[in-house]
């Protein structure tokens, strides 16, 4: 798995701090001594994948760097029902000032983690693999594609600069001759540098992709909101008269109760927008 680098989310902990402790917290000034030291964990209530340990530990640094995190269950392992993913201790008053903006993070990451994997193991057996989109929080792209990783899927493109990606919108206007100028689209996309891939999207099969499939220097074919029929037909045809390459993959209208149905049409690519847009927080508390 891709390492993480905590100085790329320093910004957005500094918000979340900010946010949330901007005015300080005179509930825990009132109610606790500043000498009282404490012990608490971090305890799951459901079964998860665990993400983001480390930014806990960052987050507790910049409310007070005497409070000391102790990692139990790593990022990108599962854990059950009562698990307790890491104790942390230090003075009480300022592990209560910083308990929200922890389980803001941990929360939506793990939430995020954890439907991940449950798509993963959802394919589980085929050759299809789970990808994420750019549908995320705004500043928050960075560490929910880490989340995707540590669920077990695969990151797409990070930002529009990341890859060539040519859909519906950007093909209307090549009229009749569409290949070649996508062609020469193409061999221009292919040169432009930062560029890792190039994708070109396909609404229908029969009338497209067999033209599409006979252009070179594609990566991946977007076969976009196609039924099991679609998907199979656009296998078959890809494998007849391409072999294995360009690879292709299905989005729209992805869900848990069909992306088995969906892998099993020989798809190698799955790109799931709810793993990131509608991923539910997970269950965690910070129990003394």
């Amino acid at each position: 798995m891709k390492k993480f680098d905590l100085s790329r989310v320093q910004t957005l902990i500094e918000m979340a701090v900010e946010e949330d402790f901007g005015g300080g917290d005179p509930t825990s000034e009132i109610t606790i001594a500043d000498d009282i030291v404490a012990k608490a964990y971090i305890v799951t209530r459901e079964e998860i994948v665990v993400c983001g340990m480390e930014i806990v530990r960052e987050v507790l640094k910049r409310y007070d760097k005497r409070l000391k995190l102790r990692v139990l269950i790593k990022d990108g392992a599962r854990a059950s029902v009562a698990n307790r993913l890491g104790v942390i201790e230090g003075p009480l008053r300022s592990m209560l000032s910083s308990e929200r903006v922890v389980l803001n993070f941990l929360q939506r990451l793990c939430g995020i983690s954890t439907m991940t994997w449950k798509f993963v193991s959802a394919v589980r057996g085929t050759k299809a693999k789970i990808y994420d989109t750019r549908k995320t929080i705004p500043g928050w792209r960075y560490i929910e594609k880490y989340a995707v990783r540590c669920g077990g899927g695969y990151n797409h493109r990070m930002g529009l600069g990341d890859a060539v990606m040519f859909k519906d919108n950007h093909l209307a206007q090549l009229g009749r001759k569409l290949k070649p100028k996508l062609g020469k689209m193409i061999a221009e996309a292919r040169e432009r540098k930062g560029v890792k891939f190039v994708v070109v999207e396909v609404d229908h099969v029969d009338n497209q992709l067999d033209r599409i499939l006979t252009i070179g220097g594609i990566d991946i074919i977007l076969l976009d909101n196609m039924g099991q029929w679609q998907l199979k037909h656009a296998v078959e045809m890809r494998n007849e008269m391409c072999g294995k390459r360009p690879l292709l993959e299905a989005s729209g209208g992805v869900t848990l109760n069909n992306v088995l149905a969906i892998a099993k049409c020989g798809v190698d690519r799955i790109a799931v927008g709810a793993i990131t847009h509608s991923a539910a927080a997970a269950d965690i508390g910070l129990d003394r």
